[in-house]
């Protein structure tokens, strides 16, 4: 389930999730072993502004070496418990590079080279989700209504030709 799909359900009735999106890569090796990706501090202090990690990528990047490199992820759970989970064991040889699709994390998150050396590069989307005002909104609204009003010729059916 994507963050787009939970947009209407979480918010109802009274504004409306505004998701910004931005590229992010981070990349692993021996001498930087991991990555925390969080809300800026001066972001931290809006409570309207939510941050989502994003991961679509992990791949092995120029002169990795013939080992197994294991890309470890610790976020939150449902319960707000910490949780580490590997989600990528790469090889040169035989799986240089996995797509994890869509995978969405609420930050704070960490990636970590939890083996190898790498070096690993980890890439996806950096999710900003906010509440729309509500004067944006009844903007939005007044333009759909005049979309709704336009009228709409219904499509009649072929007639068929008779011999």
């Amino acid at each position: 389930m994507s963050l787009n799909d939970d947009e209407s359900s979480e918010v109802g009735m009274s504004g409306q999730t505004k998701l910004e999106s931005f590229l992010f890569s981070c990349e692993l090796s021996s001498k930087v072993p991991f990555y925390t990706f969080q809300a800026d501090e001066e972001e931290e202090d809006d409570e309207e502004l939510e941050h989502f990690l994003e991961l679509r990528t992990v791949c092995l990047g120029e002169g990795a070496k013939e080992e197994s490199n294991i890309v470890e992820v610790t976020a939150m759970n449902h319960q707000g418990k910490t949780i580490s989970v590997p989600i990528a064991n790469l090889h040169i040889s035989c799986l240089p590079m996995v797509s994890l699709g869509e995978f969405e994390l609420k930050a704070p998150v960490t990636l970590r080279l939890r083996s190898g050396s790498g070096p690993v590069t980890v890439s996806g989307l950096h999710l900003i989700a906010s509440q729309a005002g509500e004067c944006d909104l009844s903007e939005d609204d007044d333009e759909d209504d005049d979309d709704e009003e336009e009228e709409i010729t219904p499509i009649k059916p072929a007639k068929k030709k008779q011999k």
